[in-house]
């Protein structure tokens, strides 16, 4: 029977995708950056409490640094996070990974943060809570937001941890346009910090985020995260995400995919039909198009996009096609797309295939491949394979584009 303190608990929402990335942080370590201020009630120590959750049941280490106004607040802040977020994380599924129900009490620590000081003797500390279970909770009383985010960014980098999330009640940045910016780069960061820079943007005010991020990238911290709490299961566990990523290297790479990636771009691609871009294939022909495709991954891990370039059927033609072209909304502004169609391009040209071909009745998609230069065509200029067995209700609506040399 699960306790009146688990029946309460909110549950992280299933995406298909959260898998994804509970594969990419099993078995590493993840540092959170707390104002207190985001622990404003029942509902924000239970959101935070259900994301913990997941990550230690999946075998992750989770360290949480809540930064408080004085060394009096922080005590009653360490009180209640042990009475109202101990009771929700540890139940009958978590319990087992410590070493006995006490540690759970041993997790939750006033930090010396009199200086922020990280020294040697902290670190030991902090492994000595971690070597009983799986997680460490500290309490940084009397910091500003930005030391307290530094001081998370030093542990992150002294420790090596595999990411760290800087929580902020404004959430991820927003450009001059009005439009969030949900990636950046290290050479991003480094071109906002020059003087000026990040003024002129219009994210002046909080420049010493960008300290931090880029800190903890060029100290070997995989990636950054910058969210309000109430969207930090959206940030960790999908694809859309709901702040800023930030990460050092790799910004997008363009690669063909293994048989090891294939269940993930196959929830791509039903991703993109569910929003009606990609149209609705059987399991035969989504895997024609797994065996010819590209993954677009930005930063060492997330998957951007997909495209595939079928060739096989039109081989008497020497042409290609296009097909199963979708970009993640969340790095549509990062020319994922142009990327995936021009590394098909450059594949089919080294093929020596005659020309290559596109079909779509997304008018979206239509201008993207009239910006990529293909032209538009009739259907007797593409190979008459194309339209073997093909809906003649969606026929009616297609366009068809070509590219050739």
């Amino acid at each position: 029977m699960a306790s009146a303190a688990e029946k309460t608990l909110p549950l992280v929402e299933t995406f298909d995708e959260k898998q994804f990335y509970l594969d990419e942080f099993r078995g590493h370590s993840l540092v959170f950056s707390i104002p207190v201020e985001e622990l404003s009630g029942d509902e924000a120590y239970g959101r935070l409490a259900a994301c913990v959750r997941e990550l230690l049941i999946n075998n992750s280490r989770v360290l949480l640094l809540v930064r408080t106004p004085d060394r009096s607040s922080g005590e009653q802040v360490l009180r209640r996070l042990q009475r109202r977020l101990g009771p929700l994380i540890f139940g009958d599924d978590t319990i087992p990974l410590f070493v006995d129900r006490r540690s759970r009490n041993e997790a939750f620590l006033s930090l010396p943060a009199d200086t922020l000081e990280i020294t040697d003797q902290l670190l030991r500390m902090i492994w000595s809570v971690l070597r009983r279970g799986p997680l460490f909770v500290g309490i940084l009383a009397g910091a500003a937001g930005a030391q307290a985010a530094s001081f998370a960014q030093e542990i992150a980098v002294r420790l090596r941890v595999h990411k760290l999330i800087l929580l902020d009640a404004n959430g991820g940045f927003v450009g001059a346009d009005g439009k969030p910016i949900s990636f950046m780069d290290e050479t991003a960061l480094g071109a906002l910090l020059h003087v000026g820079q990040a003024e002129w943007a219009g994210l002046g005010s909080r420049r010493w985020i960008f300290d931090v991020a880029r800190a903890a990238l060029l100290g070997g911290v995989s990636s950054v995260s910058l969210c309000a709490l109430a969207g930090v299961a959206r940030e960790l566990f999908t694809y859309e995400g709901s702040g800023t990523l930030f990460t050092r290297t790799d910004y997008c790479r363009i690669e063909r995919v293994g048989i090891d990636d294939f269940e993930e771009v196959e929830r791509l691609i039903e991703r993109g039909q569910r929003e009606g871009v990609l149209k609705l294939r059987s399991p035969e022909e989504v895997a024609a198009l797994l065996v010819n495709a590209y993954g677009a991954t930005i930063g060492a891990h997330h998957l951007a996009g997909v495209c595939a370039l079928l060739t096989e059927p039109y081989a008497a033609e020497r042409a290609g096609e296009i097909v199963g072209l979708y970009a993640i909304t969340r790095f549509k502004g990062e020319g994922v797309g142009g990327r995936l169609v021009a590394r098909a391009l450059a594949d089919a040209r080294a093929a020596r295939l005659a020309y290559v071909f596109a079909c779509t009745t997304e008018a979206r998609a239509q201008a993207f491949f009239e910006r990529q230069e293909f032209r538009r065509v009739g259907f007797n200029d593409v190979p008459e394979a194309k339209w073997a067995g093909y809906d003649t209700r969606r026929k009616s609506r297609v366009a068809v584009y070509r590219f050739e040399w």
